[in-house]
């Protein structure tokens, strides 16, 4: 499942802060409001942020010698995307980072997450480097350090450049996982002053089974098991030989790990017997690229359950993937399974879904809060993870303006109350959670569902740009000046 000092009558004007209690003049959080916080509240020095990415929120697709990504070829399809539009220009963020970054001090965020477009850096995917590729993403560090934002950046959140694609079959071929750690060394190289923490590779989950195995995301493949298990290995490859990178090229201090949306595995009940299934379904389940990185190893029954169609690596192969990461990024939105304890060969049953367990606004985002608790918890004990971040957390909505101009989006507020309230527990039970980042910090670009679903707390009228802050917008700010869930 990206973005950059204007006067206060401008900002008021463009944001229309005012509406709901963010007003310039709250765009920072007050001693007052501090002091509200109730015990137990989260960590000292808990990281809160927003999230976005690049193809979702940039815009400006043939600017500045940026080339083609798969997702530009992708949306161009007819038929792929819901409502027939484009990353052309989303968000318009390329242009429009400054009072982007003005949306974030609103809230009072203090850390960011976006991601890298590798087309605008390396517009043939390899070779000689755009001069003008990292321009973009210097000015945006600077915008965001002078207002006291941390940076954290993504390498590759789904923008293959199409040349790769073309030329090698993108992530089917062992090639494209040596392209990204040479496109890795390069922005580390440039970056690592200002920007302190890297994510290799978002969601390996998603770009494998809807880009690869149904074809609905780009680069838009059905490929057979086989292969689909090697595109798999291939990306694990490019997340290890990355992490390497890093380690070889950024500056002394520079900390690096994945993001990945991890099969969650939750006890139906909470007994020992049924946390403990849970905890064997998480590694298991989790086997093709988030226990191989942190093991070393494909789990038995992973290979088992591929047979013949289980990816050709070796022992190479695993000790690259497994180079050792300073944190894990989590996405968490929904619970993937239930689990009960069994007496079978794996240990464990998945509970179906009944049709009327309930879920938002997007059909598929079933409503767990518990997620946010078990998913890191799993993480923490089955690999001994010592940092956690929950790199996306969040729920598209209707979000309708009223005739007043307000967006009362209480559905995204229940949803982070309650999901941000087992958050909450986890880090006061010790799970070592050092922050969380929104998805996402407006309306954007969502993949197949074009503009039709909504997951900012900013509203953007894609007509005008105009970003509206939404009720979720005042209530995330109170939970950020808090450190509390309010």
């Amino acid at each position: 499942m990206s973005l950059k000092k204007l006067s206060r009558r401008q900002f008021a004007k463009i944001t229309g802060l005012s509406a709901l209690g963010l007003s310039k003049s709250s765009a920072e959080p007050s001693r007052a409001d501090v002091s509200k916080a109730s015990a137990p509240g989260f960590p000292e020095g808990f990281r809160w942020g927003t999230a976005t990415s690049s193809y979702q929120i940039e815009g400006a697709v043939n600017e500045d010698g940026r080339g083609p990504s798969i997702w530009d070829v992708h949306s161009h399809k007819p038929d792929t995307i819901a409502d027939r539009s484009t990353g052309d220009t989303a968000c318009d963020h390329f242009h429009r980072y400054k009072e982007d970054v003005q949306l974030m001090k609103a809230l009072g965020a203090r850390a960011y997450r976006f991601s890298i477009a590798w087309p605008r850096v390396f517009p043939e995917g390899t070779g000689k480097p755009n001069p003008k590729g990292l321009d973009f993403y210097d000015r945006l560090l600077d915008e965001l350090l002078a207002h006291g934002i941390e940076p954290f950046a993504t390498l590759y959140h789904w923008d293959l450049p199409q040349a790769l694609q073309a030329r090698f079959g993108g992530w089917t071929s062992r090639d494209t996982s040596k392209a990204f750690a040479d496109y890795t060394a390069y922005v580390a190289g440039r970056l690592s002053d200002r920007v302190r923490h890297f994510f290799t590779i978002n969601e390996c989950s998603r770009t494998v089974s809807l880009g690869h195995e149904f074809g609905s995301d780009a680069p838009g493949l059905k490929l057979p098991r086989a292969q689909l298990n090697q595109v798999r290995h291939h990306i694990a490859l490019g997340h290890g030989l990355a992490v390497q990178a890093i380690r070889a090229h950024a500056r002394a201090g520079t900390k690096v790990g994945p993001a990945e949306n991890a099969v969650s595995c939750i006890p139906a009940i909470e007994t020992a017997a049924n946390i403990r299934a849970a905890e064997i379904a998480m590694r298991e389940l989790n086997g093709g690229y988030l226990t191989v990185m942190l093991e070393g190893k494909y789990p038995d029954a992973y290979l088992a359950q591929a047979g013949k169609d289980a990816p050709k690596y070796t022992q190479e192969d695993l000790r690259i993937i497994s180079s050792p990461v300073d944190f894990v990024g989590l996405n968490v939105y929904m619970p993937d399974h239930y689990v009960v304890a069994a007496d079978n060969i794996s240990g464990y049953t998945l509970a179906p879904f009944p049709a009327s367990f309930p879920h938002m606004d997007a059909p598929w985002l079933r409503f767990g809060p518990e997620t946010m608790y078990w998913t890191p918890r799993h993480v923490a004990k089955l690999w001994n993870v010592k940092s956690i971040y929950i790199t996306e957390n969040g729920t598209s909505g209707t979000d309708q303006p009223e005739p007043d101009g307000a967006v009362y989006d209480l559905d995204r507020v229940m949803y982070l109350r309650n999901y941000l309230a087992q958050l909450q527990r986890a880090t006061s039970e010790g799970a070592p959670v050092n922050g969380y980042f929104l998805w996402s910090l407006m309306d954007n670009f969502e993949w197949v569902d074009g503009y039709e679903k909504r997951f900012g707390l900013y509203r953007v009228d894609f007509d005008t740009q105009r970003r509206t802050p939404k009720l979720s917008a005042s209530f995330y700010r109170e939970i950020i000046a808090r450190n509390a869930v309010v």
